[in-house]
């Protein structure tokens, strides 16, 4: 009898769990969503569906919103079949069928062409990268799609963060919204907020069926790889250090980089008026986080 009651209360703990965690995830789209004006009434976002985790999360939560939603929108799954060896073509039809929504499967063989142009052994992510944006470009046009929402989560943020900074000298992140390089499309990453652990269990509660990403058989992108280690032994050492770190980001103080093109040095000038956003100057600048003030960018709402 003891072994039953355990049994009822260990799964109704698994159940609520659960229900927070989809809860969280979807005041944190949401709030991503609001923060950054994602979505407007009568849009028709291009969900692109790759069968990984994040994006079979994304199309949940968006799915969910929609139902609570004061607005109207539309969602079209979109997935690009690039004809990679073994790709299990039947699960996502099945998968969508299943949810009832509106689906494309767009069917280019890419991977034929990077496999011809990409010496073997070399990474081929950079190549298909941009055959595949190209073509889903195209594909949000067919469908009339004014959006297009991509999976991307907080990690894959703060990855791009430090890869920029690393290895390319500069400080640049992956935005949550942001105009196409062909100007034509609004970009939008709903997952912004969202910590890549909740994706991964989100996946295993959900039962969603994951097609591996290494069909292609292309070497990992080694770098970010490092970058993602990095980051997760410092949230296992210093919990909350990432948390920070990400939001740095949100709260950017131009006068204290060294971007000429962001802030006006040459012409700032001693006037005699105190300000507080000024250098300290030879004291040591404390570490606690100030409430925002005038001059610092701050991309979050405030509550």
């Amino acid at each position: 009898m003891n072994a039953v009651i355990d049994t009822v209360k260990a799964a109704e703990k698994i159940a609520h769990e659960n229900n927070k965690l989809h809860k969280r995830l979807c005041r944190l789209v949401g709030q991503a969503i609001g923060d950054f004006n994602m979505i407007e009434d009568g849009d028709k976002i291009m969900v692109c569906l790759s069968g990984g985790k994040d994006s079979y999360a994304l199309l949940d939560i968006l799915m969910t919103l929609r139902e609570r939603a004061p607005i109207n929108f539309e969602i079209v799954a979109v997935n690009l079949d690039q004809k990679q060896p073994n790709f299990p073509a039947d699960i996502l039809p099945a998968y969508l069928d299943k949810l009832g929504i509106p689906y494309h499967i767009e069917n280019q063989d890419t991977y034929s062409i990077v496999k011809r142009l990409i010496p073997e052994g070399k990474t081929t992510c950079s190549l298909c990268s941009r055959l595949r944006r190209g073509i889903l470009y195209r594909v949000a046009d067919e469908l009339g799609c004014n959006k297009i929402a991509l999976g991307h989560h907080r990690d894959d943020i703060l990855e791009t963060f430090f890869l920029n900074m690393f290895f390319g000298g500069k400080i640049k992140g992956m935005p949550a919204k942001l105009v196409s390089d062909d100007g034509k499309h609004m970009v939008i990453r709903p997952l912004a907020y969202v910590k890549e652990e909740d994706t991964e269990r989100y996946a295993e509660v959900k039962s969603f069926p994951i097609i591996p990403c290494d069909l292609c058989g292309s070497q990992e992108n080694l770098q970010r790889k490092q970058i993602k280690n990095m980051l997760r032994e410092w949230e296992k050492k210093h919990p909350g250090r990432v948390e920070n770190i990400f939001s740095s980001m949100s709260t950017v103080v131009p006068s204290h980089l060294m971007d000429r093109d962001l802030f006006g040095f040459k012409d700032i000038k001693a006037d005699g008026v105190v300000n507080p956003l000024g250098d300290i100057a030879f004291d040591e600048e404390p570490c606690s986080t100030p409430a925002p003030m005038a001059g610092i960018i701050s991309l979050q709402r405030e509550d």
